[in-house]
């Protein structure tokens, strides 16, 4: 799972080359549109289940907790075409955009942009930069890029302990469509439940005082927001699916003398 994903132009934010720039609202989510699935940071766990199925993917040593928003390739099932976001929750690896933290060539942390993003202009919007320094807006953007790495990284630690004890497996299943259609989901991991009940109680323990059990128990019950996933598939390709009906032509009136 690439770290960038939507990021097409990512570069660091600089006070004399983007002295102008402000930042809007995002009214549209159609840089996400093609994003099947985003990070989760550990205290997302609770709202995103209540939404969106948590899977784990990554390499392992690495293992990445992330909200499934769709069900195939370069598909998000929770942007419409007008690029409405349709969940009530918005992941926080969504919500940062167009803003990302980058390390500099001697360690230090910097703060990039996507010069891509629609939500940056010259012209409207709350300013960067005032008089050289960080604005209100930047400066808690800054304090949001801060926390979510700091998140980032207590989430890290927390799916390292489940990855150690082994609880992971290969997410192969079979998933049919409101038509009939199948098609196989594949290349995930989730939480094998019978490996957590064989846990002994000092591995129990350790997941319960670290918080990870949380996660466990939270991911365990966002799996039942696969059926309503695949129903917004189904729809989706129903939709697709429908001809666009023409207008009936109007008969021109005859002509009087």
């Amino acid at each position: 799972m690439s770290s960038m994903m939507f990021y097409q132009d990512l570069v660091p934010l600089n006070d004399k080359a983007h002295a102008d720039l402000r930042v809007s609202t995002i009214s549209s989510y159609g840089f996400a549109a093609r994003s099947n699935s985003v990070p989760v940071l550990a205290g997302e766990f609770a709202e995103c289940a209540r939404e969106f199925p948590i899977v784990f993917g990554g390499q392992p040593g690495s293992v990445v907790p992330a909200a499934l928003l769709g069900l195939r390739d370069g598909e998000n099932l929770f942007v419409d075409p007008q690029g409405n976001w349709l969940a009530r929750y918005t992941p926080a690896f969504i919500r940062r955009y167009p803003f990302a933290l980058g390390t500099g060539d001697t360690g230090q942390m910097l703060v990039c942009i996507d010069q891509t993003a629609r939500c940056l202009t010259t012209t409207a919007g709350e300013a960067l930069f005032v008089e050289g320094a960080p604005s209100a807006a930047l400066q808690r953007t800054m304090a949001f890029l801060r926390e979510f790495q700091s998140a980032a990284v207590a989430t890290a630690g927390l799916t390292q302990r489940i990855e150690v004890l082994g609880l992971l497996r290969e997410a192969d299943s079979l998933a049919q469509l409101r038509d009939g259609s199948e098609f196989r989901l594949s290349g995930l991991r989730v939480i094998d439940e019978s490996r957590l009940n064989a846990l002994d109680d000092e591995a129990v323990l350790d997941l319960v005082k670290s918080g990870a059990m949380k996660l466990i128990y939270a991911h365990l019950i966002s799996l039942g927001n696969l059926a309503p996933l695949m129903d917004r598939l189904s729809t989706r390709l129903s939709a697709q699916s429908v001809p666009v009906a023409k207008a009936p032509l109007k008969k021109r009136a005859a002509a009087t003398t």
